[in-house]
């Protein structure tokens, strides 16, 4: 049975993304940063899929300090080890948004604490994730990223800064782990219709990027696909990016209806 472990599955596309694996036969190991909404989304997705292997996991990116909390992460694949639970599909969908960053208000800890939980959180998951691929002969890392790593938003540099990173670091993985058969690759949204949206009915109405040429934005299925091709059907596609937001990157200028 292949196994996938989804980082940040309790809400919005994370939960997208665990139907998806699920939905297609592979055992879940899912993570969330809170004990409780880890155990009730636990439920909830046995109670969907009655007959998959879900088990969810809460670990935090940081420790008090703001440091990595890499210990966290060997704990985890060391009872997933002991478990008898081999790892060979990973998706990094954890992220810190970054929501609001002033430049010249928040101080420099808001900026460490969204670049460790994005950039090196996420490369201590993905290090020993392949560790245990090379092991077994290969496997997929998949981050999920942003069309914000090349189109900046305001008021989100750290957000911004980390997805960039996060893109070079998926590339130099790429390079550095084809030679024991792991392929790293990326997904890389736009705006998604997620709780936010329907919080926001009247800013999401009006924001710019939701006017795409498509004509629409994406909902987490629409990720959760993009994610299961790099995971099951790219043999030999390494270092790729795969944007699904409408072809909002691709336009100048969003052109926005009179109405």
């Amino acid at each position: 049975m292949k196994t996938v472990l989804i980082t940040g599955a309790c809400i919005n596309t994370g939960v997208a993304i665990v139907r998806k694996f699920a939905a297609e036969g592979y055992q879940v190991i899912f993570t969330g940063r809170d004990p409780q909404k880890v155990r009730a989304a636990e439920e909830t997705y046995k109670a969907e899929f009655p007959e998959a292997s879900i088990i969810g996991y809460a670990i935090d990116s940081l420790n008090a300090d703001g440091s990595v909390d890499e210990a966290s992460v060997m704990t985890l694949f060391a009872e997933l080890e002991g478990k008898g639970i081999v790892v060979d599909t990973l998706v990094l969908n954890a992220a810190d948004q970054g929501l609001g960053m002033k430049v010249f208000e928040n101080p420099l800890s808001d900026f460490t604490r969204v670049l460790n939980t994005n950039v090196v959180w996420n490369f201590v998951i993905a290090q020993r994730a392949a560790e245990i691929m090379k092991k077994i002969g290969g496997g997929s890392i998949i981050f999920v990223n942003s069309n914000t790593a090349y189109r900046a938003i305001p008021d989100r540099v750290a957000y911004v800064t980390s997805k960039g990173a996060q893109l070079g670091m998926m590339r130099a993985l790429a390079m550095d782990l084809g030679k024991y058969n792991i392929r790293v690759n990326a997904v890389l949204p736009g705006m998604i219709k997620t709780d936010r949206w329907v919080k926001n009915p009247d800013f999401y109405a009006k924001v710019p990027s939701r006017f795409t040429p498509l004509g629409d934005v994406a909902v987490g299925e629409d990720v959760a696909d993009a994610i299961y091709y790099f995971a099951a059907f790219a043999r030999n596609t390494t270092g790729a990016e795969l944007v699904v937001d409408g072809g909002n990157t691709i336009q100048l200028y969003p052109i926005i209806p009179e109405v």
